[in-house]
């Protein structure tokens, strides 16, 4: 799958987006390494903290349904009714939850369209993630 079509589809995922209380959209499309493509939006709820980003919905759809390594992800915002003026990078969480299935190596795309994106590397924009390789015991090994 191209750069493009992996932001296309997040395109397509953020128009799904439930944000009535920021009005921002996101949508995310995560590749794994087995060609699939899971796509996410943020969910908006009333008590703030219950919130999921797009990054972190397409993770969790992607692990339930078997996924655990993943090439790259997409990711694309916008306040509602605009164009993107500026790129949309994860937040801290979104990058923690990233980092446990594509470690440092996972390419992020963030773009403003389909032609202008800034790429970066997972690890770069979270130099000291950690995975469950950092964890002593048994019991923190991933199953």
């Amino acid at each position: 799958m191209t750069d493009r079509e992996l932001i296309r589809a997040a395109f397509a995922a953020r128009e799904k987006a439930y944000a009535p209380y920021s009005g921002f959209l996101v949508g995310a499309a995560l590749l794994a390494k087995d060609g699939r493509v899971f796509t996410g939006c943020n969910v908006e709820n009333a008590s703030y903290s219950a919130t999921c980003c797009a990054e972190r919905t397409a993770l969790f759809k992607a692990v339930s349904e078997g996924a655990r390594e993943f090439e790259k992800i997409a990711l694309v915002g916008a306040l509602k009714g605009q164009v993107n003026q500026e790129i949309t990078a994860p937040c801290g969480v979104c990058r923690q939850a990233l980092y446990e299935f594509g470690g440092p190596e996972l390419l992020v795309l963030m773009a403003k369209s389909e032609d202008d994106y800034v790429q970066m590397k997972l690890g770069q924009l979270l130099p000291l993630g950690f995975g469950p390789s950092n964890l002593s015991g048994e019991n923190n090994r991933p199953l």
